[in-house]
């Protein structure tokens, strides 16, 4: 039987948690900064943990995750 393939944009968007569940950066923090907001920005801050719907869309992108 041939190897599932990894959707190639899943790679570096998402890594799987101990728990198995995913986590992502926050959009809208890469440039033009100046013109949004501090309270954007910080709550931009770190790490997030995908809704367990979208999950399961990403689970089936990433088959060896």
């Amino acid at each position: 039987m041939p190897k599932m393939k990894t959707k190639s944009s899943t790679k570096g968007r998402f890594k799987k948690t101990a728990s198995g569940k995913f986590k992502f950066n926050v959009a809208y923090k890469r440039h033009c900064l100046s013109s949004k907001s501090t309270k954007m920005k910080r709550h931009a801050r770190g790490t997030r943990v995908l809704s367990e719907a979208d999950a399961k869309i990403v689970r089936q992108f990433m088959p060896y995750a």
